[in-house]
């Protein structure tokens, strides 16, 4: 195994960042490469971690400590478990197929991917760290990057956008910074260590719990997210570039269940049960408000958009159940199943906005007669959006229902009409769009090409192979997992 693999996964990106910005700028082609090989190192490298990764215990492993900051007790202090090595795979993937995708910006190539490449090393960053400094720096350098690329590079109301974006994160990162800073000067000495301060979790009263869970909530469920803090989500993913809603709907949505699994969940277990079923009842009220908007959208990626809302309180059900294995690997299914799936279907949007340059529902009909591969890769990920057995996505929502039931009986039977609902939406605009008589934008529509199959294709693959053999993943996660529900006394 490679010295310092952790390392190397979060900052060669940011070397490819360096290196991009002295190519001179008409290089486009060479920029778009370096990118790609910055990406790919690290996707090489994930695929490594997964290999060697002890899956049958639930510690740290390939931990990498340094002082850093002594007087403060702030350490360089990476590492990874059952949680993070699933998600450190799925990033570097969708970070590295966005880069194909991305080939079609023309604008200002050498600045986009040079965000870029900065927003890859944030993510990163936040599945590795284990000391509370060094992952709210990480979590702050995805915020510079993504406000760029989405006000530079999105729709027509990029600038609102981008700047809803970064305000509700930063009014996130605040609440996120005031309850690291009470468990610091709470603990005896002061420690920013996320392993030492789950170890003295005990020490914690049950006030002092609630207090800081509900400041960590808050910062969590503005990236899930969740109601009321979803506003920003819509907005952001419409006026963004293809490549970076793919990396928005596939990675950053899950750093805030990431989070609560990681720190809230292990740190403040007495809070964490006192909140167990008011995070499962925002979970339901998040799946059947997604879905039902969803109802009304004409623009698919609105649509998209806010099924993402309505998947993700699945796994907001699942973390509800504190107390089942189950539940919380369906959450953790779910979280890589909804980061493979839409952001497939992200890139699918763009495929045919930039042939027509339109995302209006209504603007197309018969595309299977006229793009039929196309709309047999479209129609593919839609089913596993709405659960159809034998692709991820049906895996994910039956280990919730089934590990959650027991807790929250009537509450899962609600959460189930969400699938109907999903189930309505999602083949309502696949008549519309791909059934029918050639009609509308249709006509000037060309089939998919290469480099946009090469992008999803494994997204598909994976999509399908957990859909039919779910221990590719179940092994990584069960032992972090089961630790996790012991250590909550759930």
């Amino acid at each position: 195994m490679i010295s310092g693999i952790l390392s190397w996964m979060i900052f060669i990106p940011l070397i490819g960042m360096a290196v991009v910005m002295v190519v001179p700028k008409e290089k486009h082609s060479l920029i778009r490469w370096i990118s790609m090989v910055a990406t790919g190192i690290p996707l090489i490298l994930s695929l490594m971690l997964l290999s060697a990764y002890d899956s049958s215990t639930a510690a740290f492993q390939f931990q990498e400590f340094a002082s850093w900051i002594p007087g403060l007790n702030v350490n360089y202090h990476l590492g990874v478990d059952g949680l993070s090595v699933p998600m450190l795979f799925l990033t570097a993937l969708l970070s590295f197929l966005a880069v194909l995708i991305s080939f079609n910006i023309v604008n200002r190539v050498k600045e986009y991917f040079a965000f870029y490449l900065l927003l890859v090393t944030g993510m990163m960053g936040v599945f590795c760290a284990l000391d509370f400094f060094l992952f709210y720096v990480f979590w702050e350098v995805m915020l510079v990057p993504m406000y760029f690329l989405i006000g530079i590079w999105g729709g027509p109301r990029k600038e609102y956008a981008a700047i809803k974006f970064f305000l509700y994160t930063l009014f996130g990162s605040i609440f996120m910074l005031v309850a690291i800073l009470a468990l610091y000067f709470t603990s005896t000495p002061h420690t920013l260590s996320i392993p030492e301060l789950i170890a003295r979790s005990p020490e914690l009263t049950h006030g002092f719990q609630i207090f800081a869970f509900v400041f960590f909530f808050i910062a969590f469920a503005i990236k899930i997210p969740t109601l009321p803090f979803h506003t920003w989500l819509p907005d952001a993913h419409v006026e963004a570039p293809t490549a970076v809603s793919v990396l928005l709907a596939g990675v950053l949505l899950k750093m805030g269940t990431y989070g609560l699994l990681r720190i809230s969940f292990p740190m403040l277990p007495e809070a964490t049960k006192y909140f167990a079923f008011p995070m499962a009842v925002l979970g339901v009220v998040g799946i059947i408000y997604g879905a039902i908007v969803c109802m009304a959208q004409t623009d698919l990626k609105k649509l998209v958009a806010y099924s993402s809302i309505s998947h993700m309180g699945y796994c907001l059900l699942g973390m509800g159940a504190i107390g089942s294995v189950a539940a919380i690997s369906g959450a953790m299914f779910q979280m890589v199943s909804h980061g493979l799936i839409t952001g497939a279907l992200f890139m699918l949007v763009g495929v045919i906005y930039d042939r027509a340059h339109t995302r209006e529902i209504d603007a197309y009909g018969g595309m299977w007669l006229k793009v039929p591969f196309y709309s047999g890769i479209m129609v593919l990920f839609v089913l596993g959006s709405l659960g159809l057995p034998g692709l991820s996505g049906f895996i994910s929502e039956f280990m919730v229902f089934l590990g959650a039931f027991p807790s929250y009986s009537v509450t899962v039977a609600i959460a189930v009409i969400g699938v109907l609902l999903t189930a309505a939406y999602f083949l309502r605009m696949v008549q519309r769009m791909f059934l029918g008589q050639v009609a509308g934008h249709t006509e000037g529509l060309t089939e998919i090409n290469v480099r946009e199959v090469i992008s999803v294709a494994p997204l598909a693959i994976l999509m399908i192979a957990i859909g039919i053999y779910p221990a590719l993943l179940s092994n990584y996660i069960e032992a972090t997992i089961a630790n996790l529900v012991r250590v909550i006394g759930g």
